[in-house]
């Protein structure tokens, strides 16, 4: 397993990130027994960033993670670092460091621990504030993370960040304030706006949400990456199947009006699968993202152990090589 800094924080991280969000959904609705072995396990591959949330099965991701953890002796402070999120209701609005500090206090309870690795807002950035349409504005996310800091003088939580979905201007303008240890950046084959250069959003080259090149952004200013949609949630797999456990087909989170499509598109990537680069798809996507230099951790979520296992195999065998994305670069 590879390790990168995560940030200018100081904590290093695994490559590959434990996703315990629903799409995948083994923290939310996997039985018990299953979740123990399959976290067991992957820390026995070496993975040591668990990342969870409150909104993830209204906190059953939590207490799930937590109670692992504990039974498996991994205390705070030690090799297992752990991330969970704030997600603001629009009855936040005009008392935002009182619900984050109710939603940070709730989600140690969950988790058992005293304490958390990194605390991030979970919620859409825009230019301008719209709690309503669940769009909170850059000075809004100021004040979460100056209640990220008394929160950290109390103990309660080390560092923080946010997710970078919404407003690409709100988002960049955010990563440059340097009040910020990280940000999960969605980063995926079908949407590499993030890390590259791609044509205006809406285009012909290029009609999906563009993200503007945020992860050199954040990069530039000592923000962490947290590669999220890292499978377009499961549509890189390439196939519409999906696992008992998982959460039935979800709303497009890769680039497409629809899941079929984006599996669709997909399929423009099987090159590299059929000229022996990487044994599947789901490698070539997770491979790609580790590619890029500036991304600290690349978060998969699973439904099951054999998918850890795959996710593992894939980043053990590294990023991609330059010619091979070049040529995925080439892709349309």
């Amino acid at each position: 397993m590879e390790y990168r800094s995560l940030g200018s924080t100081g904590l290093k991280v695994s490559v590959l990130g434990f996703g315990c969000g629903a799409i995948g959904g083994l923290l939310v609705r996997g039985s018990y027994p299953d979740v123990r072995a399959t976290v067991a396990r992957a820390i026995e591959l070496g993975v040591t960033y668990f990342d969870t949330a409150s909104l993830y099965g209204n906190g059953q991701s939590e207490a799930n993670l937590g109670a692992v953890l504990r039974e498996l002796g991994e205390a705070e402070g030690g090799r297992v670092i752990v991330g969970t999120k704030v997600r603001l209701g629009a009855d936040a609005a005009g008392r935002i460091s009182a619900a984050v500090t109710a939603s940070v206090e709730g989600s140690l309870r969950r988790l058992g621990r005293e304490s958390v690795d990194l605390i991030q807002f979970h919620n859409r950035m825009g230019a301008v504030s719209r709690p309503a349409q669940d769009t909170w504005s850059v000075a809004d996310l100021l004040e979460v993370a100056a209640t990220f800091q008394r929160l950290r003088e109390q103990g309660k939580v080390r560092f923080w960040g946010f997710t970078g979905l919404g407003d690409s201007g709100a988002i960049l303008a955010a990563l440059q304030t340097g009040q910020l240890h990280s940000i999960q950046s969605c980063y995926n084959l079908l949407n590499p706006s993030a890390g590259r250069a791609v044509g205006p959003a809406g285009g012909s080259d290029f009609p999906y949400e563009n993200y503007s090149q945020a992860i050199d952004v954040a990069g530039a200013n000592g923000v962490a990456v947290i590669a999220i949609r890292v499978l377009a949630g499961g549509a890189l797999a390439g196939t519409l199947d999906r696992h008992p456990v998982a959460a039935p087909t979800p709303n497009p989170i890769g680039s497409a009006t629809d899941y079929a499509s984006d599996v669709a598109h997909a399929q423009r990537f099987r090159f590299v699968v059929d000229e022996g680069h990487a044994d599947s798809l789901a490698e070539v996507a997770i491979r790609f993202v580790i590619s890029h230099p500036a991304v600290s951790t690349a978060l998969v979520g699973t439904s099951n152990q054999p998918q850890l296992e795959a996710a593992v195999a894939a980043v053990e065998r590294g990023p991609l090589p330059a010619p091979l994305l070049a040529r995925i670069a080439a892709v349309r």
